[in-house]
């Protein structure tokens, strides 16, 4: 009986000590995560969801080439090989200042346009030790028409277009991220006097990730009533809210977005402001963006 005894006792206090070494390790466990701060990464893939802008930066020292892009419509026929005939496209150089503080530059064949833009990660998800639940860009651009235009030609200053976004996202899991784009939109000159030179829109992008190299991304810009529009014939029409929906493909080094869009422009003025296609009238462009990184900075031993 003492036999039996002594052996329940031994039992016992062995899974007291494994009980009080687990307990011990997940108390050094969470004192550890909660002294240190884990951010949230790769919310998008690449730095805009479609047409848009994301909450990625490029990161210091690294320079991204951008190949964007659009053909006509669908709806124009076998003639015009279905809008393959009618290509735009535009070329882009995005540089990391800082992790934090990027800077690009690009041109647009649609209106000959040049852009640039200041993009600022003024805030990132995180947990642990510091909380944030939502990563926070500060973006900025302008943009000059180049076009030749008697109008345009008459003040340097007709040809400027600027636009303001405060980007917000939050990555929920591995899979899914959101992103709300409040946007302001100001442009020097407008068409007609009752068009406001000021417009807002606000955007909802989304991304969820299908496979480890796939992800299905979608982006919809909502333009406020009663801002702008354009004459067709006699007729005033509004502008369209600009909608995309596409892949991402990241291959080595390399990141292709195929995608479906209702917009011919490329920068924020144009696909915000100027849509005047509709998906529910057949105005639907096939369209992609290639990036190219590369990573200027010395290498770490």
């Amino acid at each position: 009986m003492k036999y039996y005894f002594l052996v329940l006792l031994f039992g016992i206090s062995t899974t007291i000590s494994v009980a009080q070494d687990d307990l011990m390790n997940l108390m050094e466990k969470e004192t550890k995560d909660s002294n240190t701060t884990e951010y949230a990464t790769a919310t998008f893939k690449g730095n805009r969801v479609i047409n848009g802008q994301s909450v990625e930066t490029v990161g210091k020292k690294v320079l991204s080439f951008v190949i964007s892009h659009r053909f006509g419509e669908f709806s124009d026929g076998a003639y015009n090989f279905f809008g393959l005939d009618r290509a735009t496209i535009r070329l882009g150089f995005e540089y990391g200042i800082t992790d934090r503080l990027e800077v690009g530059l690009g041109r647009n064949s649609l209106n000959k346009v040049y852009d640039g833009y200041l993009k600022y990660k003024l805030l990132k998800q995180s947990k642990g030790a510091r909380v944030m639940p939502v990563s926070v860009v500060l973006f900025s651009s302008v943009a000059l028409v180049g076009i030749k235009d008697p109008t345009l030609d008459a003040d340097f200053n007709n040809r400027l277009n600027y636009t303001y976004q405060a980007l917000i996202a939050r990555k929920f899991s591995k899979s899914l991220s959101l992103q709300l784009s409040p946007t302001l939109i100001h442009r020097n000159l407008v068409a007609y006097k009752d068009v406001k030179n000021d417009i807002f829109a606000v955007g909802l992008s989304g991304r969820y990730k299908l496979t480890k190299r796939l992800s299905l991304n979608a982006e919809y810009f909502y333009l406020l009533p009663n801002q702008t529009y354009y004459r067709s014939g006699v007729k005033k029409v509004n502008y369209a809210n600009s909608f995309s929906i596409g892949f991402d493909i990241e291959t080595g080094g390399h990141v292709f977005q195929l995608h479906c869009t209702n917009s011919m422009g490329m920068i924020d003025k144009a696909f915000i402001g100027e849509t005047t296609g509709k998906w529910s009238k057949g105005n639907i462009m096939f369209g992609f963006n290639v990036t190219r990184p590369f990573n200027l900075g010395k290498n770490k031993k």
